[in-house]
């Protein structure tokens, strides 16, 4: 009886295991809390849900380990580093990076572990992708604006300040051509960005339903239906237009002039969200210059500071290697991959692209000599 009771006993390394699991979901469900206690309406709602949930993750660990609960233990430390974010932000790069930390849920492989655990964690991965995707979206405009922007100054003067200096033009030319080029590049970054994002938002513009057409819905002759041309020409085949068209003259039937017009447009919906991605045109081009001069800025400094040489062209390629991680691993964890692979891929880009134009100083210096 003793030898069957023995058997009956999970394994050291269980319980180990088990009691990560449990920190884990303890500490997971207090993320969740603490980005509810920033948030209200549906967002917090969904937030609490997903806390309860990781409740009844942390409830199964307790009742395999019994009275082997043992100490309170901390969660993984990119958990407990989630936690102080959310405590301390609550904001879209803490559910970017919650968004990264479902997407690695051990329950697959783990036999311990329901099924319906590990179908838990898959859905919460896409419950907070899409809470993410709001606050992606709120941002995506001026944030792209801002990544461009940064990016465009890093790179672009970088490249401007180590070419000219490539060709042994005394420090005072590379320092007003580095000054010149942020100030060209800043206007001209933010110039373009005004322009582009007005002229998006005035095309979605023009395909938003006209509200005066709310008027004439109660008048249509709905024998003809003429309603279904609109639909037909939104993409719908003529079916599909002849079904939606009689459903719109009902409710307008039933309710004349309650309609509201931006239900004629079947693509509505995306085309205001387009507009609240795309951002204002203002608001995109104060970013474009900001951040560009920002960015444009760190390839001058060493120059500023009365560098020169070799000396000042390495602490310039430092600064902006730096700055491009530092960019780099903020686009990936907004965009939910890898900080670290974006950070690198940033580097090797706007380092590269410097390179090659310090090669082409060099060359055309020798030339001149």
């Amino acid at each position: 009886m003793i030898a069957v009771a023995d058997l009956n006993q999970p394994a050291e390394a269980d319980i180990r295991r088990w009691r990560r699991y449990l920190a884990d979901e303890q500490a997971e469900a207090a993320v969740y809390r603490d980005l509810a206690g920033r948030r209200t309406g549906e967002e917090r709602e969904i937030l609490l849900a997903l806390a309860e949930a990781e409740g009844r993750h942390e409830a199964h660990w307790r009742d395999l380990l019994g009275d082997r609960v043992g100490a309170p233990r901390k969660g993984a430390l990119r958990t407990r580093v989630l936690g102080l974010l959310a405590r301390r932000f609550g904001s879209v790069f803490v559910l970017a990076l919650a968004q990264r930390a479902e997407a690695r849920s051990p329950y697959d492989g783990d036999a311990d572990a329901t099924s319906a655990m590990a179908a838990d964690e898959s859905i919460h991965e896409e419950v907070v992708r899409g809470l993410a995707a709001r606050g992606r979206q709120r941002l995506s405009g001026t944030f792209r604006a801002a990544v461009f922007g940064v990016n465009d100054g890093l790179v672009s003067n970088l490249a401007l300040v180590l070419g000219i200096g490539a060709t042994g033009v005394p420090t005072a030319t590379i320092l007003f051509t580095g000054i010149a080029g942020l100030l060209a590049g800043a206007l001209s970054m933010g110039a373009g960005e005004y322009v582009s994002v007005r002229s998006q938002r005035e095309l979605l513009e023009a395909s938003t339903p006209n509200p005066a057409t709310r008027s004439v819905l109660s008048h249509l002759d709905e024998a003809a239906n003429e309603l279904t041309l609109v639909y037909r020409a939104q993409g719908m085949t003529p079916e599909e237009a002849e079904v939606h068209a009689r459903e719109m003259l009902r409710t307008v039937a039933v309710a004349t002039g309650a309609l509201d017009v931006s239900r004629l447009n079947a693509s509505s919906t995306s085309q205001i969200d387009e507009h609240e991605a795309i951002g204002t045109g203002m608001g995109a081009a104060i970013s474009s210059f900001c951040f560009f001069a920002s960015g444009a800025l760190l390839p001058v400094l060493p120059y500023v500071f009365g560098m020169q040489g070799v000396a000042a062209i390495i602490v310039a390629a430092v600064l902006v290697g730096l700055a491009l991680l530092a960019t780099g691993a903020v686009v990936g964890l907004l965009s939910g991959g890898p900080p670290l692979k974006r950070a690198l891929r940033q580097l090797v880009i706007g380092l590269g692209a410097a390179g090659v134009t310090y090669l082409l100083g060099l060359l055309f210096g020798t030339t001149v000599a």
